[in-house]
């Protein structure tokens, strides 16, 4: 029977695909250390925030995309990457450091850290042209660290593989990227996709019927009315006085958490967007006490999409785009390159869901923090995987009544 009261239900989901053809056609890794999922966790973060601020940059829109998507498309190319190219794409993923003799080092961390994410669904798969002759070396260690899907496809045939690739997506993506290929070129090789689709229930309850139209202060002059849903728990929240924002963690059932970093009132979110870093989000997470408080957040749904093959160049990974691409453990084939990096992510936060989530037993040790956390302003938001600290989605929220732009 349904509850009357129902909790948050988190939709987020991804798909990040990329385009090849043809000319024809304190966190930081001890040295002693092996690198481990925290490693490669840590360094996500930072490239997440890099790939942020280039986006950021030519507006002051909603964000949302996902890091992991992106890395691990860009992950998979490594594995046939040489020379420069792949130093290039190590170095942009902020990975250099683990990219040592072993070409395996980083696909395999990878592939242990999709392994202990369990409560996505991620997949991979290579959209592959009769006419074009993929190494088997390539194929076999994309479907060992990956788990991706070789799918043969005649891209001479436009419509037809268009729609196969885009009903892949959506079918993958439980329905919420439905049209991602708009059009296929007829020379185009491969399409490598990658998706990522993520459902979470809060495990705080937040009642429908304490949900009410509220303010949200967009900026000085701009004010709309959004609906603010309600809950009063105990919540993991801390402060940072250095930039001026606080942090409220809200947990999915399952392992992953949002967090919230909201600006403080007299702050600029924008005066934020450069101070936050891997070490400083691992440092809220540690920091973070359990207060009894009242929580107002907005429901909001987003979609962006991103020619990342436009971003990524300023992040240092050029030479894949190009004719030179060194990418020789793909294809023996002259002149094969990376022509297109699309990026498309979805969150969804409302009140469906009917199952009441139990509240923890932790005592409440009383700080000096406000007892209410509003959230009526332009905030962050981060979700991620609790036990490896692997960033999933990230953005921003400057409008919630906006979905895309």
């Amino acid at each position: 029977m349904l509850d009357e009261a129902s909790h948050f239900l988190g939709y987020t989901v991804v798909s990040t695909l990329i385009y090849l053809s043809s000319l024809l056609y304190a966190f930081k890794t001890q040295e002693s250390k092996a690198p481990d999922v925290t490693d490669l966790s840590f360094r996500n973060m930072d490239f997440a925030m890099n790939l942020y601020r280039r986006i950021s940059r030519h507006h002051d829109n909603n964000i949302i995309f996902s890091p992991l998507s992106v890395s691990v498309s860009l992950a998979t190319l490594l594995l046939a990457a040489g020379g420069s190219t792949r130093a290039q794409i190590a170095g942009g993923l902020n990975l250099a450091s683990l990219d040592d003799d072993d070409d395996e080092v980083i696909p395999q961390l990878f592939q242990d850290l999709l392994r202990n994410i369990s409560l996505i669904q991620q997949n991979t798969a290579l959209f592959v042209d009769h006419r074009f002759d993929l190494e088997q070396v390539f194929s076999h260690q994309v479907k060992r660290f990956f788990g991706a899907d070789v799918i043969g496809v005649e891209f001479g045939k436009t419509d037809v593989a268009r729609d196969i690739i885009n009903d892949y997506i959506s079918k993958k993506t439980g329905g919420k990227v439905r049209e991602m290929v708009k059009s296929v070129e007829p020379l185009t090789q491969m399409m490598l996709i990658n998706t990522v689709f993520f459902k979470g229930d809060w495990q705080r309850l937040f009642d429908p019927n304490s949900t009410e139209p509220g303010r949200f202060y967009v900026d000085k002059y701009n004010i709309v009315q959004v609906p603010l849903m309600f809950a009063e728990d105990k919540f993991f929240t801390t402060e940072d006085g250095d930039v001026g924002a606080r942090v409220l963690r809200l947990p999915y059932r399952g392992g992953a958490s949002l967090l919230i970093v909201l600006p403080d009132a007299s702050v600029d979110y924008t005066a934020i967007e450069d101070e936050i870093t891997a070490e400083r989000i691992f440092r809220w997470i540690k920091k973070m006490k359990p207060v009894k408080m009242e929580v107002h957040v907005p429901k909001f749904q987003l979609e962006q999409r991103y020619g990342m093959h436009e971003l990524l160049p300023h992040l240092g990974i050029s030479s894949v785009f190009h004719h030179s691409a060194n990418l020789t453990g793909l294809s023996k084939d002259v002149g094969v390159k990376v022509s297109q990096v699309m990026h498309t992510a979805v969150m969804d936060v409302d009140e469906t869901g009917t199952t009441a989530a139990s509240a923890t037993s932790a005592g409440i040790t009383t700080y000096s923090l406000p007892t209410t956390f509003r959230v009526d302003r332009p905030f962050f938001f981060f979700l991620y995987h609790e036990a490896t600290h692997s960033l999933l989605f990230m953005g921003r929220v400057i409008d919630p009544t906006k979905n895309s732009q």
